[in-house]
């Protein structure tokens, strides 16, 4: 049968149930109900109790004559679960058999049993149905040649793959634990405008819309950070926000155009105190999470013992791209680098512009282990404060696994004349048509002029993390309802 077949023979049931009388979609249940983990902790205890009530979704339906058995999942465990004839009687059984299917949700209660093989189950002496399904649900979900239509499918990959809903189980308990330990730390979480009148904190292209009534452009954020920073202004010391941030760049397995990410600021750190900090609580996060000091990625080990190797930007560039003294060549040297790397540079980007291109194709893909890579261009970073050694380096790092960007943090350039220029540079990338280039923010630089303490802070990302303690490859399978092209 087509499914347009079975769907036609589903809703001719759902009216044989309504000419019964029997509301198909009930607003109450009819009696008390627990959750089948509660259930079964308790089961030997109340053995042979009467009463018992429970509801779920149907996942499996076998019927033996005049009796069925049922595993009813309510989205936490399953059940198994028996009806019979003899107990709810002929027109009850008939009713039921003929009229529920896989897929529906059903409440019921009675008394508790373990079949022979030791099954706890619970015998049905009332049913109800709760939700009546008019599609039935796929036989063979996992595995799908058309992998796409799992995500725009995710309610039905949750629902046939118990692997999937375990990843976003940990996504949850990661986000959680992060937010535990941040504020035993002393941070309190704030929220910051996802609707931006001058988008900021990162180089990348917005997403742009329209207030009606005000009558004025918005932006999509890139980043709360200068939001975040003027908070530092206001004498919050110890803030982060962990939110949604849209950026309309490329689709590939670790980018998405809507995201997750941790930011966080500590007034009077630097970015070495934070570098320490930060591989601590990734260590106590890790430890958490896989109940070790290590997780496994690719078949590879990937230890985090909480001290992490640091090696400067331009010394990854040497090593990994075998450029030699890549911080005395031209911008034309690096692009003739970057041609035979296969990479395609624009006429308007800088020499350290290319240079990271470079890094993140061909140098980034074969840091394994934690690194931190630190002490990045001032250029193509254009919040952070340059190094006191070097005014053509910032206080950066970065951390890489396995070749994925999961931690960007640095300390915070807390001078607002410097960070006008800053802008001011900037803008003359985007007249030169860097779409990325970060915009000027007048009233950013107004708050910093208020005096801003110095500070160190950094942006994680949450998708990516979940993707390397989950073992997987696609960031579209850690996020629910990933960012999909619409069919035609």
């Amino acid at each position: 049968m087509s499914l347009e077949e079975l769907r036609s023979v589903r809703v001719a049931k759902l009216e044989s149930l309504k000419k019964a009388g029997i509301d198909a979609f009930p607003l109450k249940i009819n009696f008390p109900i627990l959750e089948i983990s509660k259930i079964k902790k308790d089961f030997k205890k109340n053995l042979r109790k009467k009463g018992i009530g429970v509801a779920g979704r149907i996942m499996a339906k076998r019927e033996h004559g005049g009796s069925a058995f049922l595993d009813l999942y309510d989205g936490f465990e399953k059940l198994q679960i028996f009806i019979g004839r003899d107990k709810i009687g002929v027109d009850s059984f008939k009713l039921f058999s003929e009229n529920i299917d896989v897929g529906d949700f059903i409440a019921i209660s009675g008394r508790s049993f373990y079949t022979k093989r030791k099954e706890p189950t619970i015998e049905a002496a009332r049913w109800q149905v709760l939700a009546k399904s008019l599609r039935p649900l796929p036989e063979k979900w996992h595995g799908l040649s058309d992998v796409e239509e799992r995500f725009r499918k995710r309610y039905l990959d949750l629902l046939m793959n118990p692997e999937v809903r375990e990843k976003f189980r940990i996504r949850s308990n990661l986000i959680g634990e992060l937010c535990t330990i941040l504020a035993k730390e002393g941070f309190i979480e704030v929220e910051t405008p996802m609707l931006q009148s001058v988008y900021g904190g990162a180089l990348a292209e917005p997403f742009k819309t329209h207030h009606k009534m005000l009558d004025f452009d918005m932006y999509l954020r890139i980043a709360p950070e200068l939001y975040l920073k003027r908070l530092l202004v206001g004498g919050l010391g110890k803030i982060f926000e962990i939110g949604r941030v849209f950026r309309n760049e490329g689709i590939d397995m670790t980018h998405n155009p809507e995201f997750t990410m941790l930011e966080l600021y500590a007034a009077y750190w630097d970015a070495e105190i934070l570098k320490e900090f930060i591989a601590k609580v990734l260590a106590a996060l890790i430890k958490k999470i896989t109940r070790k000091n290590s997780f496994k990625f690719e078949g590879r080990e990937i230890k985090f013992s909480g001290k992490i190797s640091s090696i400067p930007f331009w010394s990854v560039i040497e090593r990994y791209a075998l450029i030699i003294k890549p911080e005395d060549m031209s911008r034309e040297e690096f692009s003739i680098r970057a041609k035979q790397f296969g990479l395609n540079p624009a006429l308007e980007d800088t020499k350290e512009k290319i240079a990271d291109e470079i890094f993140k194709k061909i140098c980034r893909p074969k840091l394994i282990q934690p690194v931190f890579v630190t002490n990045h261009p001032l250029a193509i970073s254009p919040l952070a404060k340059e190094r006191s050694d070097n005014p053509q380096l910032v206080d950066r790092f970065q951390l890489i696994i396995v070749g994925v960007e999961v931690v960007n943090g640095f300390s915070e350039l807390n001078n607002p004349l410097e960070q006008k220029k800053r802008f001011e540079f900037q803008e003359t990338l985007r007249k030169g048509k860097d779409k990325e280039a970060h915009p000027m923010d007048e009233d950013y630089l107004e708050a910093m002029e208020y005096g801003m303490p110095p500070a160190a802070g950094l942006g994680i990302g949450i998708d990516r993390l979940v993707m390397l303690l989950t073992d997987t490859h696609n960031i579209k399978e850690v996020i629910l309802f990933p960012t999909m092209k619409p069919k035609e």
